[in-house]
């Protein structure tokens, strides 16, 4: 059963004038449709995905205190980092290079604290 309904429109996509058979056609064609659906979907995602990040508590990072890193004898490559003010990456590629002395210590790699003296002198 077709109607003789000749309704002038435009289309919510793309913005381009149509002619639509029924009341209650919003798109001009499948294409518009289907494009429409992908980016009605993706903002409900990205909507989910804030208003979970809002909910959820932040995460703490955690920073070594100066204090704490003097009076150790030993320390890890990110106390390393921290101490001498570079990157995490600058220090493992100091090891790999032999200016700097590491030993394995389980998953961690400890730095004995005159090394990274004799490093200034």
């Amino acid at each position: 059963m077709s109607s003789n309904l000749y309704i002038p429109k435009n289309c919510k996509y793309c913005g381009n004038a149509f002619t639509a058979r029924t009341t209650v056609t919003k798109y001009c064609s499948d294409t518009c449709a289907k494009r429409a659906y992908k980016a009605r979907k993706r903002e409900e995602k990205i909507q989910a995905i804030l208003t979970k990040d809002m909910q959820q508590p932040k995460e703490v990072v955690q920073v070594i205190n100066p204090n704490a890193v003097n009076n150790k004898d030993f320390l890890s490559v990110t106390e390393v980092s921290q101490l001498i003010g570079v990157s995490r990456w600058t220090v493992q590629r100091m090891i790999q290079q032999g200016r700097l002395k590491a030993v394995p210590f389980g998953r961690k790699r400890i730095v004995a604290r005159w090394q990274i003296e004799n490093l200034f002198n």
